[in-house]
């Protein structure tokens, strides 16, 4: 056993992807709420099948096949569990938005910072500065707040509860999906990972969304559309540039960052839907982004090149 040195961040790129990534994922569930008329499973199936028939072009001329994936260090047994919690991650998060406001969702299956900076303390030793630990649970806190605000508009949302309770297990299973995601990539290319990621998540989604359905679920033209867009958009360039950033940089610190999505969604929520925040929500969304703040203060992602968590193998 022992200890890996970390590669050299490119900092430029990770930048830039972060910054496209975070957009996408505000647009995501502003997407899925013009295809409510398809089951929350089929449109997670479609997404994850979209993005793997669109990234094959990429991926296929330089392809590695798992036996090679094994022979440098990425245990294949491990590429489809992350596959298989993304799949479910969606499934959650897209079923979520079937029940609750864009705004709730959108805050409720990002708080994973919370469960992440204790795994990483916990489990791989990892030392954060006490104004991390400070900005993860004041986000935390906005979370919770929003949460609690989304339930005193229960006329307009009656099953506020159920969706949250969808949205936060989303969440959960998200830590596991980031985690498994960190040690992979110290040994994958991004285009490989992505791919047979994507690929498993695909398997996973359509399996559940043909049981749930009893067969071939039906898809509407604009359900296709919506499934095409999530996936370039959301899956590819959203998840792909956290999957790219996870080899260089602190899982807790990049998941920080998708806290942000809660406020795209509710702005573009607000001029597309008409949906109001209230006053305690938009509190929430302040208090939500002061702690994102405070854990990235001084935090460029080239500070991390040198103290990201050690992997071991």
């Amino acid at each position: 056993m022992k200890i890996t040195a970390e590669p050299e961040i490119p900092l430029f790129k990770v930048v830039v992807l972060l910054t496209a990534g975070l957009l996408t994922f505000g647009f995501a569930p502003i997407l899925v709420r013009f295809a409510t008329d398809v089951e929350a499973l089929t449109l997670a199936a479609m997404r994850t099948l979209f993005a793997v028939l669109i990234l094959i072009p990429f991926w296929y001329p330089k392809r590695v096949t798992l036996r090679q994936l094994k022979q440098n260090g990425a245990t294949p047994f491990l590429l489809m569990a992350a596959g298989i919690s993304l799949g479910l991650h969606f499934t959650l998060w897209i079923a979520s938005l079937h029940y609750t406001s864009v705004a709730s969702a959108s805050v409720l299956v990002t708080i994973h910072p919370v469960m992440l900076i204790v795994a990483e303390s916990l489990i791989f030793k990892k030392n954060f500065r006490p104004i991390v630990w400070v900005g993860v649970f004041i986000a935390f806190g906005g979370s919770v707040l929003l949460g609690i605000a989304d339930d005193t508009q229960a006329g307009q949302f009656p099953d506020a509860l159920f969706g949250n309770t969808l949205a936060f297990l989303a969440a959960v299973i998200f830590v596991i999906y980031f985690l498994l995601g960190r040690r992979i990539r110290q040994h994958t290319e991004w285009i490989d990972y992505v791919f047979y990621v994507y690929l498993y998540a695909a398997i996973t989604c359509t399996i559940l969304a043909v049981i749930w359905s009893a067969g071939i679920p039906f898809i509407s033209f604009t359900a296709f559309l919506i499934g095409i867009a999530l996936a370039i958009g959301p899956t590819i360039i959203g998840h792909g540039s956290m999957n790219y950033a996870v080899k260089y940089i602190s899982p807790t610190l990049l998941s920080t960052l998708v806290l942000t999505e809660a406020v795209f969604a509710a702005l573009a929520a607000y001029f597309i839907f008409g949906e109001n925040p209230a006053a305690l929500s938009i509190s929430a969304m302040v208090i939500i982004m002061t702690g994102v703040s405070l854990s990235w203060t001084r935090r460029l992602p080239g500070n991390y090149a040198k103290k990201s968590m050690p992997m071991k193998r």
